[in-house]
């Protein structure tokens, strides 16, 4: 994507004044300072709140790649073969996926039923969703919150799994 050169020229001198003069003075407080900058980001034009939205994930690395820094944690950078059973069961999972597997055809109208109480997809969502077989319904359940429903899309006819 290639943003207009005098857009982004414009986000840099905000309010007509250049950005290095209204920053924060050694007087202003910490609240103060942040209306200030929301009340010029809030009298920027759709275009310039548009580039300056980009520049900001581009200046925190949060571009459509994902985040910048994506290296290993303090405890898998340790090497050690040994301790990495014991981290596993410390972090256990405790959100989980209901997918749908599969269901039986006659049982389709109430397995739609069903997948429209615990979502609040309309008839014509919970359908095409259905209809996606295999699919993830809901995403990040705790195993309680789970169960019940797991149980009930079983009832009906359905083959539905926690990932």
């Amino acid at each position: 994507m290639r943003i207009p050169t005098k857009s982004l020229t414009s986000l840099f001198t905000l309010t007509g004044k250049p950005l290095a003069r209204t920053l924060c003075t050694a007087t202003e407080t910490r609240t103060q300072k942040l209306e200030r900058i929301a009340d010029e980001i809030r009298d920027l034009t759709k275009l310039e709140r548009y580039d300056y939205s980009v520049l900001w994930r581009h200046k925190m690395g949060l571009n459509k790649y994902g985040p910048a820094i994506s290296g290993l944690g303090p405890s898998a950078a340790s090497g050690s073969g040994a301790g990495s059973g014991e981290e596993a069961k410390a972090a256990e999972k405790s959100a989980f996926d209901l997918k749908l597997e599969k269901y039986d055809a006659a049982a389709k109208i109430k397995i739609i039923k069903e997948v429209r109480t615990f979502t609040d997809l309309g008839l014509k969502e919970a359908k095409e969703l259905v209809e996606k077989v295999p699919v993830v319904l809901k995403k990040s359940l705790t195993k309680e919150e789970a169960e019940p429903i797991l149980a009930k899309l079983k009832e009906l006819g359905a083959t539905v799994v926690l990932e």
